[in-house]
């Protein structure tokens, strides 16, 4: 398996996918933004680097956790600029892109071929049953379908699994990690003697510099609260965007713009949740224009708007405590089947 950029999908000649590419490419949103991209990578690095230094000056003390909360909202900041990077929003070439994701995975221990391969099959069909890996995930059930599929602990934790989300989100970062890890192992990605290199010198120098400052006990709280915390805002940055909207079944005759518009949600706060979800909450108009820059995507969303009422396309947006809300009844009402099946002997 190869490490591809994900890529926008041509329009066709005389579609409304054409007419609406046409209008964003018009408004010049199409363009890099890299004077952006180089102030928010230079942020981003000294905030990972002062952390660090921050760390070493405090040593071994419990106020340490505040150092891992702060780790984990770097963390996902760091990762942000790395789908960015797989989408080519930043460069145009190829390389200078792959560049920056795998020198991003590396900060954050994750394999970036692997993510890019998950993530292109996700985005060419969202939302679909038997295509999309996000909707594909052992501890929950995202149809009634799938939650009569579930056995033993497993269907237990679908049968409430609205209650024991966010629990679950915290063992999102950890998931990463080890998916990462398998994926370099088995050798599915295209750089994996490298990717290898980047994930055992993140995990060394991570436990080095971790248990170096602190006592082991102290430790290994600030590594659980780390990822913990790291995990659940990654999971709250990817939640809100599809689940809940329309599950795509197989053979289903939706074209390019309706696929993606109908099984996705935007989610409104301006520029605070902008930041603390990385331009995520554009979800619509980034599935439609995933190369779009990151702060270009506001400023689509006018456009894609207005282009959705004009024929007729449901759009979907609400504010950021609501998307939740439509997640866990979605969640809930899949698991309903199981909380009222009576007991097979």
């Amino acid at each position: 398996m190869t490490s591809t950029q994900i890529s926008d999908t041509p329009a066709m000649p005389g579609s409304d996918f054409a007419e609406l590419s046409r209008l964003i490419k018009d408004a010049g949103l199409l363009q890099r933004r890299r004077r952006y991209y180089a102030v928010r990578i230079g942020l981003n690095l000294a905030a990972f680097g002062g952390g660090w230094v921050a760390f070493a000056y405090l040593g071994d003390s419990w106020w340490q956790l505040l150092l891992a909360a702060f780790f984990a909202m770097v963390f996902a900041q760091l990762a942000f600029i790395g789908h960015d990077a797989g989408h080519k929003q930043i460069f145009r070439s190829r390389r200078a892109n792959d560049a920056t994701g795998l020198v991003h995975g590396g900060l954050t221990g994750l394999s970036y071929g692997w993510w890019i391969s998950t993530h292109a099959r996700h985005h060419a069909n969202p939302n679909h049953e038997d295509e999309d890996p996000d909707v594909d995930i052992a501890a929950l059930a995202f149809s009634k379908a799938q939650s009569s599929r579930k056995r033993g602990f497993l269907r237990w934790v679908a049968k409430y699994q609205a209650f024991l989300f966010f629990p679950l989100l915290l063992l999102e970062g950890l998931n990463l990690h080890v998916s990462s890890v398998k994926a370099v192992w088995r050798g599915d990605i295209r750089k994996h003697r490298l990717e290898s290199a980047l994930l055992i010198g993140h995990l060394v120098a991570y436990l080095a510099a971790v248990f170096t400052v602190l006592s082991p006990l102290t430790g290994i709280v600030f590594v659980l609260v780390h990822q913990f915390l790291w995990g659940l805002y990654m999971g709250c940055s990817f939640a809100p965007n599809h689940k809940g909207m329309e599950l795509l079944p197989a053979g289903h005759t939706l074209d390019f713009l309706r696929k993606q518009v109908l099984t996705s949600r935007n989610v409104r706060g301006g520029p605070v949740v902008d930041f603390a979800l990385g331009g995520l909450n554009y979800q619509i108009e980034h599935h439609l224009f995933p190369s779009m820059a990151r702060p270009n995507l506001k400023h689509a969303q006018a456009i894609v708007r207005a282009f959705c009422a004009r024929h007729d396309i449901s759009y979907a947006e609400c504010g950021w405590a609501r998307s939740y809300g439509y997640v866990l009844e979605h969640l809930h009402a899949v698991g309903e089947p199981l909380r009222t099946a009576k007991a097979t002997p």
